[in-house]
Order: structure tokens, then sequence, then C-alpha cells
């Protein structure tokens, strides 16, 4: 083939005159790219990071709804906020992730106030995180992303996104969209008749008014979820009385091995300034929130010790055989999210708090009118509710062939590993479907992600790759591995979760596996479960036959050349072992779990 037949190869487009240019320079040149994230909560705060830190020649944009970035810790100032993770060590259980493993792997903070940090002290970690690093410089607030639309002949996204503050409609583009926004960011009032009836206050957890005084005020709580089982020990003293109306009942774990405390000046200084103390704690509970998984197993022992415990845990502290009976649960421990209680069996048992249990019928100008046909007079609604935890997106999402994600993704979402869409190309997403959200460590987990939305950004940049799209095929073997592996876990027992589409459905949000197992499978980008396009010929990035080493005077170009072979294993297995530093631990009891039929 002639010089001029091969260029012919290439579209007159400006990834196919990028692909054109790459020929004139040397292997792996990395072409200028453009990437929009939306939301700058700590995922976004995580992807640049890592973009900054990691790569050259990229325009990074990221568009954030609030005031202020991190997400739902700048949201969520309600009360008694704090870390709601849930760490188990056989019959250790903790209420929280300690605040000093609810950070990046990399990025310890050595004053927490105290164990389980409350959210003003994650809020101004993560903040404190987008300063130290200029990721503001990245940053849009007060604009929301409202549409996503590919272009065919642009191969890319053109974006519309509205500026709040000024009531405008912009736009913009990019090569590569990454959704940060994650699923617990929209906020939901309960489905109740009347609610423009009641006279009251009405509050949301997730939109808190700190204006309003509970003091002396008699305040009805509904739901009994994590930001529920927060609110109450914090509020109760402050009020004549508290009402709170249950519907469901849940395991509510107690806390033993690291209670709530703060820390001392002792402990604040040795943490500061002895070496290697802070990492050696860090690592000691990291290693216990990394039991955690067995737990999830149905039939499992450790499944059956744990939740035997925890009822003994519930009854010891309830000491009502009434309560005790309506709030635990027939299902198996961990089907819904695991809840912390510090101080909360405990507050049920009040003589100022009155628990409810049934369903709320309607509002009325002064209360609930419940199923038992009494009406709870109260002065303050307080909605621990929740939010619309459906994966579909906030705002269209337009593939190449016309379809909209929030369409394919409106009963039963179906991701690529958690990260990706089939069908919708260059869109990459943050804790989507089936990541590991409560299946053990949820910061490293994003970090997984991360990193591997990071590799396949590398490949793109470096290669005249002009689409990537997961193949459908890809998605649905995954789903099917997906499904049958969800058989053998809890989370498939008959109990209202957002982890399901419905209450015996599909298990949505959790990964097939533990964290760690999330952690390895997101080694390695897997380019065959991908449709890829080419602007022109696939080598066009081979270049003009130099190597980037040859154009770097300040490389050893000889860099190959050892006294001894000090390379990094080839092998998976050897890898493994060598980033998990293998040997160094004395012998522990490992957990099996063969098929469950």
């Amino acid at each position: 083939m002639m010089a001029d037949e091969f260029a012919l190869q290439f579209e007159d487009t400006p990834s196919g005159r990028d692909a054109i240019q790459r020929l004139e320079g040397p292997i792996h040149a990395e072409r200028r790219i453009r990437i929009v994230v939306v939301g700058a909560g700590a995922s976004g705060l995580l992807m640049a990071y890592k973009l900054q830190k990691d790569f050259t020649n990229i325009s990074l944009t990221i568009y954030e709804k609030n005031l202020s970035v991190t997400g739902t810790w700048y949201e969520n100032r309600y009360p008694g906020c704090a870390c709601d993770e849930i760490s188990i060590n056989v019959f250790v259980c903790t209420n929280a992730v300690p605040a000093h493993n609810y950070t990046w792997s990399f990025e310890p903070k050595l004053d927490w106030s105290s164990v389980y940090a409350p959210a003003k002290e994650i809020y101004d970690y993560f903040n404190g995180f987008a300063q130290k690093y200029n990721l503001y410089q990245y940053i849009h607030l007060q604009h929301q992303v409202i549409g996503a639309y590919w272009n065919n002949d642009k191969g890319e996204y053109d974006i519309t996104i509205k500026d709040t503050a000024n009531n405008l409609v912009i736009t913009d583009h990019c090569n590569i969209l990454i959704n940060a926004g994650g699923v617990l960011n929209h906020w939901r009032l309960p489905d109740i008749p009347g609610l423009d009836k009641y006279k009251g206050i009405l509050l949301h957890t997730a939109n808190w008014d700190e204006t309003v005084q509970l003091e002396g005020k008699r305040v009805g709580l509904i739901g009994n979820g994590s930001s529920g089982i927060q609110v109450l020990p914090a509020i109760r003293d402050k009020c004549s009385k508290v009402t709170t109306f249950i519907r469901n009942p849940t395991w509510v774990s107690p806390t033993h091995g690291l209670e709530q405390r703060l820390f001392s000046k002792e402990e604040k200084f040795a943490f500061a300034n002895t070496p290697g103390a802070l990492l050696e704690y860090r690592a000691t509970v990291e290693n216990g929130l990394n039991t955690l998984f067995s737990i999830f197993l149905r039939n499992h022992e450790l499944q059956e010790e744990t939740r035997a415990y925890i009822r003994g845990q519930m009854r010891e502290k309830l000491g009502d055989a009434y309560l005790e009976s309506k709030l635990t649960p027939d299902f198996s421990f961990g089907c819904r999210r695991m809840t912390p209680g510090i101080d909360y069996l405990e507050s049920l048992t009040k003589p100022n708090v009155e628990v409810v249990f049934g369903k709320i019928n309607s509002l009325t100008e002064l209360g609930c009118l419940c199923d038992d046909d009494k009406e709870y007079p109260i002065d303050v609604l307080i909605c621990a509710t929740g939010f619309d935890t459906n994966f579909r997106p906030r705002f269209p999402i337009v593939s190449h062939v016309g379809e909209n994600l929030q369409d394919k993704w409106a009963t039963d979402p179906q991701s690529y590993l958690g990260v990706a869409a089939a069908g919708f190309p260059n869109y990459l997403t943050i804790l989507g479907p089936n990541s590991p959200v409560g299946n053990g460590p949820v910061l490293y987990g994003i970090e997984a992600q991360v990193d591997w939305i990071c590799k396949l950004i590398d490949h793109y940049q470096t290669t005249n790759m002009k689409m990537f799209v997961p193949k459908d095929e890809a998605v649905q073997d995954f789903i099917q591995y997906k499904d049958y592996f969800m058989n053998r876990t809890v989370w498939t027992d008959s109990c209202h979760s957002w982890y399901k589409n419905r209450d015996n459905g599909r298990v949505t949000a959790l990964w097939p596996g533990s964290t760690l197992h999330y952690a390895e499978c997101m080694e390695n980008v897997r380019l065959n479960d991908f449709e890829v396009t080419y602007a022109g010929n696939r080598f066009a990035w081979l270049g003009n036959g130099f190597s980037q080493t040859e154009l770097d005077a300040t490389a050893d170009w000889a860099y190959y050349i050892r006294d001894q072979d000090d390379s990094p294993p080839l092998s998976t297995a050897g890898q493994r072992k060598l980033r998990s530093k293998s040997g160094t631990v004395n012998g522990r009891k490992v957990s099996r779990f063969s098929r469950v039929d």
C-alpha cells in the first residue's frame, strides 16, 4: 500500500486528523483529550487527584450541583450524622468504620477527634483533600449537568449544564464522560398522603434546617435505617417527646472492641509523631474490616454465630419482650444494610420515647394518622426516609444510536463491573450498579474503580482509539455470574433493602464478592470485553518508529541492563503476592465457602 493510500484510511475528523499526526510522533504519543466528571463528592475528587497526578495533556472539568464539594458529607448535616459503614470482626461489632480508616489508603489524617468522626470532620477531610491538591481549579460549583448526548461526527459528548447560581444554561463537550454523582444523592420524602396538609415543621435528614429548634418540642421520627438510628439518640434529650414510627424490623449492631470515644492528647501525639504508629493502627483495623465478607454468605457459620450474638445483644439492650419481638428480623443479618447502634436500642426504652410499629396512613394538620386508628400530634416531623436509590441517571445520557440510559436502567440496571454501560460509548461511572458498596471498606473499592478508569483512559490517550463501549454479551455474562453468586448470599433473603430492585428481586447495588475480590478483579482492563473503534489504522499509535525514551534526554537509554533480575512478577499470582506482601503476616483462620445448591 502506498503512503497516500494509507493516509486515506483516516477520517477527516478531529480524531482522524489526530491519528495522522501520530504517524509523525513517537510510539504512545499522549494526545490532548477532554474529560468531564459529574459530581465533586469523594469519588469525583479522587478522580481529579489521580488524573492530575499521573496524566499530562488532559483537560478536566468537574460539574458539581451543590454549593460545596464532598457530596453526601456536605448534604447530610442532621444531628448525630457520622460515618455509618459497618465493621464486624467475628463477635467484635463496631458501629462504623473508625475515622482513621475512613480515608484514602494513601492519605491519612492525624487529628480525628474521636474513633467515629462526626459528619463535619469527614466533610473537612475531603474538602481539605481538595484544597491540599488544588483540585478546586477543575470544579464548577452550582453547575448541574442536565443532559449528555453523543455526537457521532465529533466522536464525543455534547453536554448541557445549568448554572443554577446565574440561572443560565451552558454547553460543553468531552471525549470521555465520567459520572461520579453516586446513588445516595437524591433524597426523598415518604409517599404518605397529606404531606401538604401538615401544619408543623417537616424535615428530611438530607435536607436539614439547622435553624429549627427541637427543645421542648413533640418530634416525630419516620424510619429506622442508618440515619434514623443516628438521629434518635442525638435528639431525644432535647425534645419533650419523640414518637418514632417503625414499619420494618432491622438488625441493630452493638458496639464492642472499638467503642466511640475521644482520642486522648497522648494518642494524637503518637499518631502524629511516632513513626509507624498510625500506619500500624490503620492496618490492624483494615485487616479487621476485611474479615467481614463471610458473614454475608448463606449458611456460613460466621453468619449463624453473628446473628445469634446480635439477637442476644438486642434482647439485653432492649429489655422489653414486645420491642424485641417487633424489632428483631426473621431475615439474615446483613440482608439489609447493617445498621449502627450507638445508644439507639437504649433510647427506644426511655420515658419520653414512644415507639409506634406499623404504617402511617396519612398526615393531618396536627400529625400522623396510623393504621392503629390513632392520631399522633407532632410539632416537628423528621423524615429519615433515605434516597431514591434507583441507578437510573439523574439526567439524559443518549448514545450513538439514540438510546437513553435513563430508559435502559429504569427498572433493571445492568453495568459492566460497576464502571460502564453496554451501548454507551466513552461513558464511565463510579459506584455504578453492582459496585462494592456494602462488601467491605468502600473507599478502597472506589480507589480500585478510579485506578481502573485511569488505565482505560491511558489506553485511549496513547492510541488512536475513537470509541470504546462494553459488549452487551460481556455485560450479560457478568450479570449471569452475579445472579448465580448472589444466590449464595443473605442479600437475596426477603427483606426491604435498597440493595435490590424489589424485596425479592435482583441484587443491583452490590458486587458479587468481597472488596478485596473486587480490587483483584479490577487490576487489569479487559479490552476484549469492549467494542473498540479506531480513527483509521489501529496501529497508527506506533508512530514514527522512535520510542518515547529516545526523546527523553534525561532518561537512561540502557535502563534494562542490570546486575540481577529485579523485574516485577509477570504472572497474576506473583503480582498479587507482591502487592499483598504475602508471607509477612502470621497465619490466620481463612474462611472457605464451597458451592451451595
